[in-house]
């Protein structure tokens, strides 16, 4: 469903401390098998050393992966040499002016930052799927000073993405709660909210807007 409405990546959830969507590594690889090229397959991993995401990545045999936490000193300079070609998205959760800080000193060792709204410091972590928007004030200074892509996570509906592809000017947005109802996808909020994008990024001014890719987390 979420290809046919306009995804350009699926992101398949593993184990998490919390939020929605875990589903079982056996279910990743099937999924991730069946996605048809040049459709992403995106693993969302909390692993923390670079030796289990490696394992997940090999199980998993997706074609890229996300990082919603901190991970071990040097494990980005590790995932690249053990997967060459595999694409490698970390997470900063926007908390406040610390995380353009942060999202400066890791875009230089990955392919794309996602700016969500997490919690990192909670007593049960938040990583994702928390249904919150953030700053977009400070996600958009992270988008214009780092030289990697951007995507936007976060609390995104179809009420207001269209606001915040025009505030933030992301490369991507990444959407999981906005678009479900009773915990599956909502084939009318898939619609709208693809719908509300298309509207957010046409021409302006006589200036072409760049095509957003929209990954979509299942």
């Amino acid at each position: 469903m979420a290809v046919e409405h306009g995804a350009s990546a699926l992101g398949l959830v593993s184990d998490m401390p919390s939020g929605p969507g875990v589903i079982a590594e056996d279910l990743i690889a099937e999924i991730a098998a069946s996605i048809p090229p040049p459709i992403e397959s995106v693993l969302l991993t909390s692993k923390h050393h670079a030796e289990a995401i490696i394992e997940q990545q090999r199980r998993a045999r997706v074609s890229a992966i996300q990082i919603v936490d901190r991970i071990e000193r040097g494990g980005h300079r590790a995932l690249r040499a053990a997967l060459p070609g595999i694409r490698i998205i970390q997470v900063i959760h926007v908390t406040g002016n610390e995380s353009v800080e942060e999202a400066l000193a890791m875009s230089p060792h990955v392919d794309a930052l996602l700016l969500d709204s997490g919690n990192p410091a909670a007593a049960v972590k938040e990583l994702g799927g928390t249904g919150r928007t953030h700053d977009w004030g400070i996600s958009s200074r992270i988008r214009v000073s780092v030289d990697v892509p951007v995507f936007l996570a976060g609390g995104l509906t179809p009420q207001n993405v269209g606001k915040a592809v025009r505030y933030v000017r992301p490369f991507a947005l990444d959407v999981c709660s906005g678009v479900r109802t009773g915990g599956k996808l909502d084939e009318q909020k898939l619609i709208e909210f693809f719908a509300q994008i298309s509207a957010a990024d046409r021409p302006r001014d006589g200036k072409a807007a760049w095509p957003l890719r929209s990954p979509m987390t299942v």
